[in-house]
């Protein structure tokens, strides 16, 4: 996959992919997220996705929804901790529309009080449909844990009592701070080339709007608070009464940045322990060989100066310690003595297959280029991705294994 990039003067980074396929997908990452809410403003970032979609200076909050609709096109958003992105998939006839679109709703929203007050419901009940799933409520919950009294660990959504308050002059003042050209990166995959994108862009009124009143309007971003180490006195296993049908367990720890070279050893081992394939070693061993769980996963998480990484099962209240053993046991497998080079390359291949497939998902590799643009200003294609695959050795792994699966790092959270 061959990408082209370009950087204009206000600081607004374009990147592209070109396909054979006349659907485009494209898009709007913003560096903004939930962490780069002030104290003040939790679940500010994920409102403000919502209520961009609700009115700009040139369109009403109908106009939107059917700008992309009305041709077939679809048109989404999803805010994270460390970004927010607007998408689009079309056909590639609309690209101008759709371009124009993003850059509408990211750089001309108004956030009108009136939208603010029916929309606010919305998100306080997705909120309460969250607090019903142990299952989904336990990873929030875990990640405050591993990031307490930082932004890191601050829920997405934030609380309901916070979002009533807020004013239309809250969200413009967020957006005026951080939804910029400089913060943005504009991702486009599909049979286009980059010139032709920059026309559409340079005819964009909502990037001509910005800059005729950027120096009345912005307002500086403070600098991301790093990521402090875990007190000391944080409890290794944390048990909450949630009067649930089953128990819920996480266990995991703090690890590494995204651009650490370790994360990419940690990728592999992940996905040898608890990715998704049945004959994952978390799952042969809880579920395939004893039965005592329909679920059980692990996760990587990497941001740009920090990570974690964790596992998830659910099992009856009585399998618990159980559970617990027989993970512990896994991981204590992975840094007692390095991999096989037989059961590397099992592992290589299968991992290389999996991210052969996912790579067929156009959607995904769209926004996967543009969030890594975004964050790391480069690219990534799978060739790429192989190359370094094949790279790792036993002796890395274990290393870094006995690093990350150390039991006095591991932090355990309980819901019963």
């Amino acid at each position: 996959m061959m990408f082209q990039t370009h950087q204009l003067e206000n600081g607004l980074r374009i990147v592209c992919a070109h396909s054979q396929s006349d659907v485009v997908y494209c898009g709007l990452a913003v560096d903004a997220g939930t962490r780069d809410e002030n104290a003040d403003e939790s679940g500010v970032a994920h409102f403000a996705e919502h209520l961009s979609f609700k009115g700009t200076t040139h369109r009403s909050a109908r106009q939107i929804i059917t700008r992309m609709e009305s041709v077939g096109g679809d048109l989404n958003a999803f805010t994270g901790k460390e970004e927010t992105v607007f998408y689009c998939t079309l056909l590639r006839q609309h690209l101008n529309r759709a371009i124009d679109l993003l850059l509408d709703i990211a750089l001309c929203s108004t956030f009108p009080q009136h939208e603010m007050d029916h929309e606010v419901e919305v998100v306080i009940d997705e909120i309460e449909s969250y607090n019903d799933q142990p299952a989904e409520l336990i990873y929030d919950e875990f990640e405050a844990i591993l990031f307490p009294s930082h932004p890191l660990g601050r829920n997405i959504l934030g609380s309901p009592e916070r979002l009533r308050q807020l004013r239309s002059s809250d969200m413009q003042r967020y957006a005026r701070r951080l939804f910029v050209p400089a913060r943005m990166v504009l991702f486009v995959y599909g049979r286009t080339d980059i010139d032709k994108v920059l026309k559409m862009v340079n005819r964009s009124p909502a990037l001509q709007q910005y800059a005729a009143h950027t120096n009345s309007l912005s307002e500086k971003a403070c600098p991301r608070v790093p990521a402090m180490a875990i007190p000391d006195e944080t409890p290794r296993v944390t048990t909450r009464a949630r009067n649930c049908h089953q128990a819920h367990v996480m266990i995991g720890c703090r690890t590494f940045a995204a651009t650490d070279e370790r994360h990419l050893d940690l990728f592999l081992l992940n996905n040898l322990l608890g990715g998704p394939a049945m004959s994952s070693r978390l799952n042969l061993a809880l579920r395939e060989r004893n039965g005592l769980v329909y679920t059980v996963e692990s996760n990587q998480v990497g941001y740009t100066d920090s990570g974690f990484w964790s596992t998830y099962f659910g099992c009856d209240h009585h399998d618990v310690e159980r559970c617990r053993r027989l993970v512990l046991h896994e991981l204590r497998r992975l840094t007692e003595a390095p991999l096989s080079q037989r059961t590397l390359e099992a592992a290589r291949r299968q991992l290389k297959g999996q991210l052969g497939v996912s790579f067929d998902n156009s959607e995904n590799v769209a926004i996967g280029m543009g969030k890594r643009f975004l964050h790391y200003h480069r690219t990534q294609s799978m060739e790429q991705i192989f190359q370094r695959l094949d790279t790792l050795t036993p002796e890395h792994l274990w290393e870094t294994a006995r690093e990350v699966f150390a039991p006095e790092r591991l932090i355990t959270l309980i819901y019963t």
